[in-house]
Parts: structure tokens; C-alpha cells; sequence
């Protein structure tokens, strides 16, 4: 994986915490952040929010440690990102309070996510991105939405076009998809949940009951008895 690459996975932001080519083992603090941002993630998205808050809680603290205040930026940026694909809309505060510290990538990424897309270098942004960041509203997203592989970048994609109103009923479909097929609970709430009122706004009843059912089956509130 190149270096570009794993600096600006949506679900690796930090690794330019962790040194690319070293052969010397790492400081602890870049492996407990490393470690603690992927508790993170992984908590977040699967619905365990106490979980969610003391992984950051340590990731940031070990971070921290080194002064490095575009570094706590960076992983406060990783955090509005997994935030945003499971369609939770803040203005990422966060990073916000820590903007001027950042470099132009993450600034411009942090548009990106807020959907502030006027103006955007989109040559900064990550490259799975770009093409997304390009796309005239009057052409459909989801071929573009289907060319991300990664799922977490997938939700992130669509939900920065969800932020602008321009997402199809076909881009819902793929990031319910994308969560769907990674067992991500929180996400696949939020999406599925986003489905179902576009289908009874839209009068199809029964698109709508299968989208509820999807839902309960996720809450649990589907039995397994005959």
C-alpha cells in the first residue's frame, strides 16, 4: 500500500502516525493510537458507543503526547469521517478547533466531508474521492458511488452527497449495500432508516414494510419462532 494511500483511507487517516518504511519499531504512542483509532472505527460503526468514546479518548490522549497539534487533527478529522457514514451531521468541532493547525489536504477533505464542495481542490483530496467531488449534478452518482471498493469510503462518498440533497434512491441503495455487507450496524440503521422515508414520501407501501422489516430484523425485533 502506498504511502498516499494509507495516509488518506478513510478508516486509516492517522497513518502518517505510523512510519512507512522504518524498520525500527515504532514509538508506543504511534502503536496505541494506531490501535486504539481502529477500536475506535470498529466500535463505532458495529454500535457500541462507550466503546467508541474511550478508544478516541485514548487514541487522542496518546496522540497528544507528542504535541503535534496537526496530528490531533488529523485524528479528530478520521473520527468526523467514520461519524459522517454512519450519517451523523455536525460541522465536525473537532477538527474545527484544530483547522488552522491542519495541512491543505486535510482542510480540504474536512470540505469535502461537510459537503462545502465550492471552490474545492479536488486534487487534494484522496483519490477514491475525486472523481465523486467531479461529477455535475445532472449525472447519476452511482457508477461513480459503485467505482469506490472500500465500503467506509463508499458511506462517506454518499453521505457527502446526501449532505448537498443530490443523492439518487440508487446511491442509497449502495450504501445501505456497503453496510450491509461489513455487518455495520449503525451505519445500516441510519441508511436503511433514510430508504424507508424516501419510499413513504414516494407512496410505495410496499418497499416501505420490506425497508421496516430490514430494520427490525437488525434491531432484533424480528422472531426466529415459526
Amino acid at each position: 500500500m502506498t504511502h498516499y494511500a494509507r495516509r488518506y483511507a478513510p478508516a486509516l487517516l492517522l497513518a502518517t502516525l505510523v512510519a512507512c518504511a522504518s524498520t525500527a519499531p515504532p514509538p508506543d504512542w504511534q502503536s496505541n493510537a494506531h490501535g486504539a483509532l481502529k477500536g475506535f472505527t470498529s466500535s463505532y460503526l458495529t454500535g457500541n458507543t462507550t466503546a467508541a468514546e474511550t478508544e478516541f479518548a485514548r487514541a487522542r490522549s496518546e496522540i497528544a503526547s507528542t504535541g503535534r497539534l496537526d496530528r490531533v487533527a488529523r485524528a479528530e478529522l478520521l473520527r468526523c469521517a467514520v461519524r459522517l457514514a454512519g450519517l451523523e451531521l455536525d460541522d465536525c468541532p473537532g477538527f474545527v478547533a484544530l483547522a488552522g493547525d491542519a495541512d491543505a489536504r486535510d482542510r480540504a477533505y474536512a470540505d469535502y466531508l461537510r459537503g462545502d464542495w465550492l471552490g474545492l481542490d479536488r486534487t487534494l483530496l484522496p483519490a477514491q474521492h475525486q472523481a465523486l467531488a467531479a461529477l455535475p449534478p445532472t449525472q447519476p452518482d452511482a457508477p461513480v458511488l459503485a467505482a469506490i471498493e472500500d465500503p467506509l469510503a463508499r458511506l462517506v462518498a454518499a453521505a457527502a452527497l446526501l449532505r448537498q440533497g443530490r443523492l439518487s434512491p440508487a446511491g442509497m441503495a449502495l450504501a445501505a449495500d456497503a453496510a450491509s455487507g461489513q455487518g455495520w450496524r449503525r451505519p445500516l440503521l441510519a441508511w436503511l432508516g433514510v430508504q424507508l422515508q424516501r419510499s413513504q414520501q414516494a407512496g410505495d407501501q410496499t418497499g416501505a414494510a420490506r425497508l421496516q422489516r430490514r430494520i427490525d430484523l437488525v434491531l432484533g425485533k424480528v422472531s426466529s419462532n415459526p
